[in-house]
């Protein structure tokens, strides 16, 4: 990833806890599809790349991810994070990660979706006192498609999928 690192300190391992953690808002936003918050987490001149297409800035990529995963089940996780903080207000990070994406009906292929594997390497910028994703490049190692019909349940309100994407706002 290159460049020297911060030395470790409690501030800045404080730091690589607020990455983690808008690494996982991320996720959450992403498959609760909460896309006002998803797109809270961008700088506004953040770049994208390994995606369905390199997209300029962040609201490119919001309404065209949005768009596209309107109707989708979606699941994406991210593991084994390396963070290193660069400056007091920049780092660069990689996530081994795994998506699930799942649409309602095949494509003329049949195709309804895939499984991925791979990483996000990915630059963060502090505004203010706030981290956020400035720079994200997607790299996948395995894709595989899933064909047929999607199998025809749902589950029901308060059954492991909840209405509440909001609970944590509370405080």
């Amino acid at each position: 990833m290159g460049g020297s690192a911060v030395p470790i300190t409690i501030d800045s391992l404080c730091d690589i806890e607020e990455i983690k953690q808008l690494k996982s808002r991320y996720f959450l936003f992403l498959d609760t599809k909460q896309w006002v918050k998803w797109r809270a987490i961008f700088t506004d001149d953040a770049s994208f790349e390994g995606t369905v297409k390199p997209y300029r800035d962040a609201d490119e990529f919001v309404a065209a991810t949005s768009k596209w995963l309107e109707s989708a089940k979606t699941i994406h996780q991210g593991h084994m994070p390396e963070i290193r903080l660069l400056e007091s207000a920049r780092a660069r990070g990689t996530w081994a990660m795994y998506d699930w994406v799942e649409f309602p009906a095949p494509d003329a292929a049949g195709q309804r979706g895939f499984v991925g594997y791979g990483h996000y390497q990915e630059e963060y910028r502090k505004e203010g006192d706030v981290w956020k994703i400035a720079r994200l490049r997607l790299t996948r190692i395995r894709l595989d498609p899933l064909f047929g019909r999607a199998p025809g349940y749902d589950l029901p309100p308060g059954r492991l999928l909840s209405e509440a994407n909001d609970w944590l706002d509370g405080g």
